[in-house]
């Protein structure tokens, strides 16, 4: 296949894979309310489900981020996949086991096979697709990336209609984790045909670069990320998008359920579906225009994203304690527009400062970051909901704003001073 036909197919495929990845992710928020009610379990044990969960990829996307410098990409990406879909379809089976004479509870089980199994298994996909993306994309980098960040996107904005669906035709909440396990398993076969490493960018082989890649140290690339201002400052906007991402993903369907008394199919699909169809848009129009202004102004990534955040963080407040379905509904699309344009440039602002060598080491530091502290959120939506009811709620989400407009004062400091020194320009 011509590289420059395969480069898309490429990304094509590696959407799919996203799709599944973040629709996966999901899951479990939108179908919180029927696995609590069947496993008796509370909102702080779902709370620590989700955490442990932002955890388990934050200790293991380090090692990921290694791995996927120095071993084959393909392979990681289609073993990472056919994996966690392997994960989620034992979490169809869950429940208070007997084994060996020794009860397993519930939580356990679930702690296990979806926070611990699928989250280690999810964890060595992105730092191997992002940078693989990167090494067949230059001039249509932030597009590209784009694109791929569009399915995360399609996979959470469905995944209310889909579950909703699912429900209706499966009967329960068991049978639709056991439905998308598999799908993912069947996309992660055909990856071992499909996909491929050894391509051509230009004048430059893949696999040599790959090859080069090898030479540098784990220390080498620890250093090149945390001796590098400009890179922490980026984890920090990216500790503030996952920790209110993940406290979105996993509770804002109960909270409009029970704000204002509604079925929790009608609430998922409501919460999913127009706050990622804005995000998908918006991430599409902010690649174009990045892509635009970025070659003649470099900062004009890191400052459209700075902007994302401060517009961003009086709607999470305006969510929370929205009057009426309606508002909540518009203060989530406004949430996902501003989401949606900082994400857009989540990875390309990180690679515009770090050496191409270290680039898989790098997004695996930055996720284990920003999946330690933003996993947090899930324990704190859980413990106020626990304590205050739909107040508590509301409450959270007014933190989630506070937390955003802190990473923007924090990447300021890279804007005015830092990024200058730290850029690192591509031929």
């Amino acid at each position: 296949m011509n590289k420059n036909i395969y480069k898309w197919f490429m990304l094509v495929m590696l959407s799919c894979a996203f799709f599944f990845h973040q629709a996966d992710r999901a899951l479990f928020g939108l179908l919180t309310i029927p696995i609590q009610e069947e496993l008796k379990l509370t909102d702080v044990q779902i709370g620590w489900i989700n955490t442990v969960l932002s955890w388990t990829l934050a200790a293991m996307t380090t090692l990921a981020g290694f791995v996927g410098d120095r071993f084959s990409r393909k392979w990681i990406i289609t073993i990472s996949l056919m994996f966690w879909s392997l994960m989620t379809v034992f979490m169809g089976f869950v429940g208070n086991w007997q084994i060996f004479g020794f009860t397993i509870s519930a939580f356990v089980c679930v702690m296990f096979f979806r926070s611990i199994a699928t989250g280690g298994g999810e964890s060595f996909y992105a730092p191997s697709a992002y940078a693989l993306i990167a090494s067949h994309h230059k001039e249509t980098r932030s597009l590209a990336l784009s694109i791929h960040q569009a399915a995360l996107y399609i996979g959470l904005m469905t995944s209310g209609l889909i579950v909703a669906w699912s429900l209706d035709v499966l009967g329960s909440w068991r049978n639709v984790f056991i439905a998308f396990g598999v799908a993912g398993f069947l996309l992660g076969v055909f990856f071992i045909f499909a996909l491929k490493e050894k391509e051509s960018e230009g004048n430059i082989d893949i696999e040599k670069v790959n090859a080069a890649n090898q030479g540098g140290s784990f220390v080498e690339g620890v250093k090149a990320y945390f001796c590098n201002p400009s890179a922490l400052f980026a984890t920090a906007g990216f500790i503030a998008i996952v920790f209110v991402n993940n406290a979105y993903l996993f509770w804002a369907p109960k909270f409009m359920a029970k704000k204002f008394a509604i079925d929790v199919g009608a609430a998922g699909k409501s919460s999913m579906l127009y706050h990622h169809l804005f995000a998908f848009i918006a991430i599409l129009i902010g690649g174009i225009v990045t892509d635009m202004f970025v070659k003649k102004m470099p900062r004009f990534r890191l400052g459209f994203q700075i902007a994302a955040l401060l517009l961003g963080a009086p709607m999470l407040v305006m969510l929370g304690f929205s009057s009426s379905i309606l508002m909540m509904i518009v203060m989530m699309s406004a949430y996902g527009v501003f989401r949606g344009f900082f994400e857009v440039n989540t990875h390309a602002s990180l690679f515009d400062v770090v050496n191409p060598k270290y680039r898989s080491t790098a997004v695996g530091l930055l996720n284990m970051s920003a999946f330690f502290f933003g996993g947090l959120s899930g324990v704190v939506m859980g413990a106020l909901s626990e304590k205050w009811g739909v107040r508590g709620f509301e409450i959270g989400f007014a933190v989630m704003g506070a937390v955003y407009f802190i990473a923007a004062l924090l990447m300021m400091i890279s804007f005015f001073f830092t990024f200058k020194k730290n850029y690192i320009k591509e031929g």
